[in-house]
Protein backbone atom coordinates (compact mmCIF):
# COMPACT_ATOMS: atom_id res chain seq x y z
CA UNK A 1 0.00 0.00 0.00
CA UNK A 2 1.18 3.64 -0.61
CA UNK A 3 0.98 6.49 1.77
CA UNK A 4 -1.73 8.95 1.03
CA UNK A 5 -0.03 12.07 0.01
CA UNK A 6 -1.54 15.07 1.56
CA UNK A 7 1.27 17.30 0.62
CA UNK A 8 -1.10 19.83 -2.07
CA UNK A 9 -4.10 19.34 0.09
CA UNK A 10 -5.96 22.40 1.74
CA UNK A 11 -7.99 22.81 4.64
CA UNK A 12 -11.67 22.45 4.31
CA UNK A 13 -12.09 18.90 2.67
CA UNK A 14 -12.38 18.23 -1.00
CA UNK A 15 -11.59 20.55 -4.32
CA UNK A 16 -9.27 23.02 -1.97
CA UNK A 17 -12.33 25.13 -1.00
CA UNK A 18 -11.81 27.98 2.25
CA UNK A 19 -13.34 26.69 5.70
CA UNK A 20 -16.06 28.80 7.21
CA UNK A 21 -13.46 31.39 9.35
CA UNK A 22 -11.63 32.21 6.35
CA UNK A 23 -14.52 33.44 4.22
CA UNK A 24 -16.09 35.23 6.93
CA UNK A 25 -12.84 37.10 7.59
CA UNK A 26 -12.21 37.62 3.84
CA UNK A 27 -15.93 39.27 3.50
CA UNK A 28 -15.45 41.25 6.54
CA UNK A 29 -11.79 43.00 5.20
CA UNK A 30 -13.57 43.55 2.25
CA UNK A 31 -16.29 45.20 3.70
CA UNK A 32 -14.03 47.63 5.56
CA UNK A 33 -12.25 48.24 2.09
CA UNK A 34 -15.44 49.24 0.80
CA UNK A 35 -15.62 51.42 3.55
CA UNK A 36 -12.97 53.27 3.64
CA UNK A 37 -13.14 53.63 -0.17
CA UNK A 38 -16.56 55.60 0.74
CA UNK A 39 -15.25 57.75 3.09
CA UNK A 40 -12.12 59.03 1.47
CA UNK A 41 -14.42 59.71 -1.54
CA UNK A 42 -16.80 61.46 0.73
CA UNK A 43 -13.85 63.55 2.05
CA UNK A 44 -12.56 64.88 -1.38
CA UNK A 45 -15.97 65.12 -2.99
CA UNK A 46 -17.19 67.51 0.65
CA UNK A 47 -13.57 69.35 0.52
CA UNK A 48 -13.81 70.44 -3.51
CA UNK A 49 -17.12 70.00 -4.46
CA UNK A 50 -20.11 70.29 -2.47
CA UNK A 51 -20.99 69.99 1.24
CA UNK A 52 -23.89 69.52 3.38
CA UNK A 53 -25.16 71.76 6.26
CA UNK A 54 -28.33 72.00 8.28
CA UNK A 55 -30.57 75.23 9.27
CA UNK A 56 -30.74 75.60 13.16
CA UNK A 57 -32.56 78.99 13.47
CA UNK A 58 -34.62 81.43 11.62
CA UNK A 59 -32.00 84.40 11.08
CA UNK A 60 -32.31 83.39 7.13
CA UNK A 61 -35.87 83.56 6.98
CA UNK A 62 -37.74 83.39 4.54
CA UNK A 63 -34.72 82.41 2.07
CA UNK A 64 -33.93 79.04 4.35
CA UNK A 65 -35.92 77.67 6.64
CA UNK A 66 -35.40 75.87 10.17
CA UNK A 67 -34.99 72.03 9.35
CA UNK A 68 -33.80 73.04 6.30
CA UNK A 69 -31.03 70.52 4.43
CA UNK A 70 -28.59 72.67 2.11
CA UNK A 71 -25.52 72.34 -0.27
CA UNK A 72 -22.65 74.23 -0.35
CA UNK A 73 -20.36 74.55 -2.87
CA UNK A 74 -16.68 74.67 -2.30
CA UNK A 75 -16.02 75.74 -5.70
CA UNK A 76 -17.06 79.25 -5.62
CA UNK A 77 -14.50 81.17 -3.36
CA UNK A 78 -11.64 78.46 -3.69
CA UNK A 79 -9.73 76.27 -1.21
CA UNK A 80 -7.86 77.01 1.62
CA UNK A 81 -7.50 75.21 5.31
CA UNK A 82 -11.31 76.47 6.37
CA UNK A 83 -12.23 74.54 3.45
CA UNK A 84 -11.32 70.76 5.24
CA UNK A 85 -12.85 69.03 8.08
CA UNK A 86 -12.00 70.22 11.31
CA UNK A 87 -9.55 73.67 9.64
CA UNK A 88 -6.33 72.02 10.56
CA UNK A 89 -3.72 74.33 11.21
CA UNK A 90 -1.16 73.08 9.05
CA UNK A 91 -3.33 74.25 5.94
CA UNK A 92 -2.59 78.06 5.10
CA UNK A 93 -5.49 80.35 4.91
CA UNK A 94 -4.20 81.87 1.63
CA UNK A 95 -6.81 80.58 -1.02
CA UNK A 96 -6.08 78.21 -3.54
CA UNK A 97 -8.27 79.48 -7.01
CA UNK A 98 -9.49 82.44 -4.90
CA UNK A 99 -12.99 83.67 -6.70
CA UNK A 100 -14.40 86.64 -4.16
CA UNK A 101 -17.73 86.52 -3.29
CA UNK A 102 -20.57 88.89 -4.67
CA UNK A 103 -23.18 91.02 -3.17
CA UNK A 104 -26.19 89.29 -2.51
CA UNK A 105 -24.94 85.57 -2.41
CA UNK A 106 -26.10 83.24 0.48
CA UNK A 107 -22.47 81.97 1.69
CA UNK A 108 -21.57 80.44 5.29
CA UNK A 109 -18.47 81.18 6.55
CA UNK A 110 -17.02 80.29 10.00
CA UNK A 111 -15.59 82.51 12.69
CA UNK A 112 -12.79 81.24 14.68
CA UNK A 113 -13.04 83.71 17.40
CA UNK A 114 -16.33 82.12 18.17
CA UNK A 115 -15.03 78.45 18.33
CA UNK A 116 -14.82 77.92 14.72
CA UNK A 117 -18.74 77.56 14.60
CA UNK A 118 -20.13 77.79 11.13
CA UNK A 119 -22.55 80.62 10.35
CA UNK A 120 -24.70 81.66 7.20
CA UNK A 121 -25.94 85.24 5.86
CA UNK A 122 -25.92 86.93 3.12
CA UNK A 123 -23.30 89.48 1.00
CA UNK A 124 -24.51 92.08 1.45
CA UNK A 125 -21.30 95.14 1.60
CA UNK A 126 -18.33 94.64 0.18
CA UNK A 127 -14.09 95.85 0.87
CA UNK A 128 -14.82 99.28 1.08
CA UNK A 129 -18.53 100.11 1.17
CA UNK A 130 -20.45 102.20 3.35
CA UNK A 131 -23.61 100.47 5.16
CA UNK A 132 -25.83 102.54 6.91
CA UNK A 133 -29.37 101.31 8.80
CA UNK A 134 -32.00 103.90 9.28
CA UNK A 135 -35.42 103.61 10.40
CA UNK A 136 -35.02 100.03 9.16
CA UNK A 137 -33.98 100.81 5.68
CA UNK A 138 -30.75 99.61 4.37
CA UNK A 139 -28.09 102.23 2.58
CA UNK A 140 -24.97 100.69 0.94
CA UNK A 141 -22.75 103.09 -0.28
CA UNK A 142 -25.69 106.70 0.80
CA UNK A 143 -28.08 104.97 -2.04
CA UNK A 144 -31.19 103.86 -0.12
CA UNK A 145 -32.31 100.01 -0.81
CA UNK A 146 -35.39 99.56 -2.67
CA UNK A 147 -37.84 97.34 -1.02
CA UNK A 148 -41.47 96.69 -2.23
CA UNK A 149 -43.98 94.98 0.11
CA UNK A 150 -45.34 91.65 -1.04
CA UNK A 151 -47.24 90.23 1.89
CA UNK A 152 -47.89 89.98 5.73
CA UNK A 153 -47.00 86.48 7.32
CA UNK A 154 -48.23 85.38 10.40
CA UNK A 155 -46.85 82.00 11.80
CA UNK A 156 -45.57 80.35 14.83
CA UNK A 157 -41.65 80.61 14.92
CA UNK A 158 -39.78 77.37 15.69
CA UNK A 159 -39.17 78.23 19.30
CA UNK A 160 -43.07 78.63 19.52
CA UNK A 161 -43.71 82.17 19.74
CA UNK A 162 -46.38 83.76 17.52
CA UNK A 163 -44.98 86.07 15.14
CA UNK A 164 -46.06 88.59 12.70
CA UNK A 165 -44.01 89.80 9.89
CA UNK A 166 -44.13 92.09 6.92
CA UNK A 167 -42.48 90.19 3.89
CA UNK A 168 -40.29 92.71 0.90
CA UNK A 169 -38.55 92.29 -1.80
CA UNK A 170 -35.49 93.75 -1.43
CA UNK A 171 -33.14 94.95 -4.37
CA UNK A 172 -29.49 95.28 -3.75
CA UNK A 173 -27.30 97.04 -6.01
CA UNK A 174 -26.38 94.73 -9.10
CA UNK A 175 -29.69 93.83 -9.26
CA UNK A 176 -30.01 90.99 -6.61
CA UNK A 177 -33.61 90.43 -5.71
CA UNK A 178 -34.40 88.65 -2.10
CA UNK A 179 -36.72 88.61 0.20
CA UNK A 180 -36.28 89.52 3.36
CA UNK A 181 -38.68 90.10 6.63
CA UNK A 182 -38.98 92.74 8.95
CA UNK A 183 -41.31 92.56 12.64
CA UNK A 184 -40.50 96.52 12.79
CA UNK A 185 -38.69 99.37 11.47
CA UNK A 186 -37.39 100.41 14.80
CA UNK A 187 -35.32 97.39 16.23
CA UNK A 188 -32.26 96.67 17.36
CA UNK A 189 -30.44 97.15 14.74
CA UNK A 190 -32.23 98.98 12.71
CA UNK A 191 -30.01 102.79 13.20
CA UNK A 192 -26.87 101.33 13.42
CA UNK A 193 -23.81 102.85 11.58
CA UNK A 194 -22.08 103.56 9.11
CA UNK A 195 -19.98 101.31 9.31
CA UNK A 196 -16.86 101.09 6.61
CA UNK A 197 -15.95 97.68 5.53
CA UNK A 198 -12.51 97.19 5.67
CA UNK A 199 -10.33 95.68 2.67
CA UNK A 200 -10.50 92.01 2.70
CA UNK A 201 -13.42 91.78 4.47
CA UNK A 202 -16.87 91.44 3.86
CA UNK A 203 -20.19 92.90 5.95
CA UNK A 204 -23.22 90.00 6.28
CA UNK A 205 -26.96 90.29 7.36
CA UNK A 206 -29.57 87.87 7.99
CA UNK A 207 -32.55 88.26 5.90
CA UNK A 208 -34.97 87.63 8.63
CA UNK A 209 -33.95 91.62 9.71
CA UNK A 210 -35.04 91.64 13.29
CA UNK A 211 -33.92 88.12 14.35
CA UNK A 212 -30.26 88.20 13.31
CA UNK A 213 -27.47 89.04 14.67
CA UNK A 214 -25.11 89.62 11.98
CA UNK A 215 -22.65 92.12 11.05
CA UNK A 216 -24.62 95.32 12.40
CA UNK A 217 -23.01 93.88 15.64
CA UNK A 218 -19.43 94.65 15.49
CA UNK A 219 -19.06 93.25 19.37
CA UNK A 220 -20.06 89.83 18.25
CA UNK A 221 -20.23 88.43 14.30
CA UNK A 222 -18.75 92.40 13.08
CA UNK A 223 -17.12 91.98 9.43
CA UNK A 224 -16.28 88.69 7.95
CA UNK A 225 -12.37 88.10 6.55
CA UNK A 226 -12.79 86.76 3.06
CA UNK A 227 -10.20 84.02 4.43
CA UNK A 228 -13.18 82.58 6.59
CA UNK A 229 -15.55 81.94 4.03
CA UNK A 230 -16.22 78.29 3.23
CA UNK A 231 -18.88 77.90 0.18
CA UNK A 232 -21.73 79.93 -1.54
CA UNK A 233 -25.00 78.13 -0.71
CA UNK A 234 -26.25 76.29 -3.30
CA UNK A 235 -30.03 74.53 -3.04
CA UNK A 236 -31.77 73.13 -0.49
CA UNK A 237 -32.19 69.08 -0.67
CA UNK A 238 -34.67 68.27 1.37
CA UNK A 239 -36.47 69.56 4.84
CA UNK A 240 -37.54 68.98 8.08
CA UNK A 241 -39.17 72.21 8.48
CA UNK A 242 -42.33 72.08 10.99
CA UNK A 243 -45.38 72.59 8.99
CA UNK A 244 -47.47 73.51 12.40
CA UNK A 245 -45.85 76.74 11.72
CA UNK A 246 -48.40 77.55 9.47
CA UNK A 247 -46.49 79.31 6.69
CA UNK A 248 -47.72 79.48 2.80
CA UNK A 249 -45.28 75.99 2.47
CA UNK A 250 -46.59 72.92 0.26
CA UNK A 251 -46.75 70.64 2.75
CA UNK A 252 -48.99 67.26 2.00
CA UNK A 253 -49.70 65.04 4.73
CA UNK A 254 -47.08 67.05 6.66
CA UNK A 255 -43.93 66.73 4.86
CA UNK A 256 -42.42 69.98 3.52
CA UNK A 257 -42.15 69.40 -0.08
CA UNK A 258 -42.31 72.74 -0.81
CA UNK A 259 -38.61 73.31 0.51
CA UNK A 260 -37.28 70.18 -1.19
CA UNK A 261 -34.61 71.01 -4.18
CA UNK A 262 -34.92 74.80 -4.34
CA UNK A 263 -32.20 76.94 -5.71
CA UNK A 264 -31.32 79.59 -2.88
CA UNK A 265 -31.48 83.02 -4.50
Amino acid sequence: MTAENTKDKKPGGAGGSVSAPQKSGNEALALVKDIAVIFVFYIIFSTFGWTSFHIPSGSMEPTLEVGDRIFVSKLSYGYNRFSVYFDPSFIPEDRLFADAPERGQVAVFTLPKKGYEDFIKRVIGLPGDRIQMRAGRLYINEGLVERSLVREVKYTSYRGNQRRVKEYDETLPGGVVHRIYESTDSGLYDNVGPFVVPPGHYFMMGDNRDGSSDSRNLNDMGYVPEAYFVGQADITTFSLYDCDQGKDIFCPIGIPLGRFFNSIE
